[in-house]
């Protein structure tokens, strides 16, 4: 039986550009298909507009994961979970990256580069893109999030 070959789409803004940039050789030594959806310098950029891209990619189907990356972590997430059917978790250990894909199945990944370092950073998204999500009673949990998608989009 083969496992199932996790795509990942990766953004960051000017503050998240060389944590990305490391999290990039990770992928690429750990040979994950990838695509940078910018930015590519560091000159200043609206995290929105980097977070939408990557959230449409993993939300239409065509990138199994996406990684998000600015200063903290946080406004980028805020960004990409406005879209529905993403579950965008912010992460600075790696029990929280374990337990954000096992329990609550997300599916973009948040860091901040003035948060952590590059090799706890690799070490976070390595342990993220390896775990599967449990299933079971968390899948019960993980639909009532989706429903509550449908009950803001009925107003």
């Amino acid at each position: 039986m083969t496992k199932e070959i996790v795509t990942v789409a990766l953004g960051s803004d000017h503050a998240g550009l060389r944590l990305k940039e490391e999290i990039i050789k990770m992928l690429q030594e750990e040979e994950y298909v990838y695509k940078d959806f910018g930015t590519f310098c560091e000159e200043s950029v609206d995290y929105p507009d980097i977070a939408l891209d990557v959230a449409k990619a993993v939300k239409s189907g065509e990138y199994k994961r996406g990684i998000l990356i600015c200063g903290t972590g946080i406004g980028i997430g805020i960004a990409a979970n406005k879209m529905d059917g993403i579950r965008a978790a912010l992460c600075h250990d790696t029990f929280s990256a374990k337990a954000s894909r096992e329990h609550n199945d997300a599916n973009i990944l948040t860091m901040g580069e003035r948060i952590i370092g590059p090799g706890l950073a690799r070490d976070i998204a390595a342990i993220w893109l390896k775990t599967d999500f449990a299933g079971g009673r968390h899948a019960r949990r993980v639909q009532k999030i989706i429903d509550i998608e449908k009950i803001k989009n009925s107003d």
